[in-house]
C-alpha cells in the first residue's frame, strides 16, 4: 500500500496489486497456450491442459487480485474503504472521528516467520472493533509503513483522538 494523497483535510492510502495481477495473467497464459499448442498438434489432451489450468489461475486471479482505497476525510469526519475485484465493487464507510488508532495486526505463518497486515481500531460507534485494511499478511515493511502513515496523519489531526496510536 502506498500513500496517494497527504493533506491536513484528507489521508488517502491505495493498494493496487500489479505484480500479482500481472503474474496471474501470465500464469493463465501460459497454460491456455501450452494447451492450445497442443491442441493444434492433434492432442486433445491440451484443451484439459488449457481449460483447467486457465480456469485456476482466473480462479486466482479472481480470488485474490483486488484494488483497494482507503480515504480519511476530516471534513465530512468519514472513512471510506473501498475495495473493487472482478467480482464487483464494495464500499464502506465509517466515523473518523471513532478511529482510535491504527495497529499492526500479526500472524505466524506457515513457515514459523511473522506476517503483518493493517488494521484500523475504532473506539466507539456501530463500527466498534478492528477492521483489516486489507485482508491478506505479508512480510514485508508495507503494512508497517502504512500504520505509521495513519498515525501520524491522525496526529496532525484536531477531531480525532490518537493518544494511543501505535506505530
Amino acid at each position: 500500500m502506498k500513500v496517494t494523497r497527504n493533506t491536513p483535510d484528507q489521508l488517502i492510502v491505495a493498494d493496487v496489486p500489479w505484480v500479482l495481477g500481472l503474474a496471474m495473467v501470465m500464469f493463465i497464459l501460459i497454460f491456455v497456450g501450452i494447451g492450445l499448442g497442443l491442441v493444434f498438434t492433434g492432442e486433445w489432451f491440451g484443451m484439459f491442459f488449457a481449460v483447467v489450468g486457465g480456469g485456476l489461475g482466473f480462479g486466482a486471479f479472481a480470488a485474490f487480485v483486488q484494488r483497494v482505497q482507503v480515504i480519511f476525510d476530516v471534513t465530512s469526519d468519514a472513512i471510506i474503504m473501498r475495495r473493487r475485484s472482478l467480482f464487483g465493487y464494495k464500499q464502506v464507510q465509517h466515523k473518523l472521528s471513532d478511529l482510535q488508532a491504527a495497529e499492526l495486526e500479526e500472524t505466524t505463518g506457515s513457515k514459523g516467520g511473522r506476517m503483518y497486515r493493517p488494521v484500523l481500531v475504532l473506539k466507539s460507534g456501530m463500527s466498534k472493533g478492528r477492521h483489516p485494511v486489507i485482508h491478506s499478511y505479508t512480510n514485508t515493511g508495507g503494512p508497517r509503513r502504512m500504520v505509521e502513515a495513519i498515525n501520524s496523519w491522525l496526529a496532525r489531526t484536531d477531531r480525532v483522538d490518537s493518544a494511543a496510536a501505535k506505530p
